[in-house]
């Protein structure tokens, strides 16, 4: 079991969307043992219970993880799953706004139904989560994490709709620092390049695509790789942490290099 390296987050409750698999997960099982409780949020249950499975192997308590299932696409979820850890744990100190879909395709053969469920998910939902914990983060003087994309900085091709709710994702980011500042609220942006999920695969792409695309992937990342969950998630850690007490506003590549050119 890893060493805490962040003492500040031990007993925080932390809200993690998207949390049944890829980088949600990874969030999940690094904030367990940094010795954060943990309210873990996703659509399917038996995901959910993996992940909290794995947050126990790493160290944290059974009554320290509670799992709500929902779908963040319907408000009435969102205030449910905020409503739960409130009743849970009496506070909400991190939001880590994870959760997301891609749909790919370029504009011209994007329907406006396609469009809507990409900016619900990764951008409404975002939107309102953040607003239905605000209240509770200025309480505590907590922060907001919120995972954004490469793509947010550079776009490529085939991805309209991806590209754009990311980049509303980056300047939300922005606007609501501002906004809470000066109340001690503390709002972030990681923005991940290729990482090995199974966000791609969920699209329809078959498992020797996707092995033939991280192959590819691993030339358009300066360090020469594609990066895991573990390489975002210790980034959230530190950014939810005290360590980066005089960090808000920034939107930061964790991408191996792949802005850069």
């Amino acid at each position: 079991m890893a060493t805490a390296s962040y003492p500040s987050l031990a007993g925080k409750v932390a809200l993690i969307t998207g949390a049944s698999s890829g980088i949600g997960r990874g969030c999940a099982v690094t904030l367990a043992q940094e010795k954060c409780q943990l309210v873990i949020t996703g659509r399917n249950v038996e995901a959910l219970k993996e992940t909290a499975g794995l947050c126990h192997e790493a160290g944290l308590a059974q009554d320290k993880i509670l799992q709500v299932a929902g779908d963040l696409s319907n408000d009435e979820d969102c205030k449910r799953i905020v409503d739960s850890t409130v009743s849970k744990f009496g506070r909400i100190d991190i939001l880590v706004n994870n959760a997301g879909i891609l749909v790919p395709g370029p504009l011209e053969t994007l329907t406006m139904e396609e469009y809507d469920r990409q900016q619900n998910v990764n951008t409404r939902s975002m939107v309102l989560m953040s607003k239905l914990c605000l209240p509770r983060l200025i309480e505590v003087k907590g922060n907001i994490v919120n995972i954004s994309s490469s793509l947010a900085i550079k776009p490529v091709p085939q991805y309209f709709a991806y590209n754009m709710s990311k980049a509303a994702i980056d300047h939300m980011t922005r606007s609501l620092a501002l906004e809470v500042a000066g109340r001690g609220v503390r709002v972030n942006s990681v923005n991940p390049a290729v990482i090995v999920t199974d966000v791609l695969k969920r699209t329809g792409m078959s498992e020797e695509d996707y092995q033939k695309f991280l192959e590819y992937a691993k030339t358009i990342h300066p360090v020469g790789r594609v990066g895991v969950v573990e390489d975002v998630s210790r980034v959230v850690a530190f950014l939810a942490s005290d360590h980066a007490a005089f960090v808000t506003g920034i939107v930061m590549p964790v991408d191996g290099g792949a802005t850069l050119h």
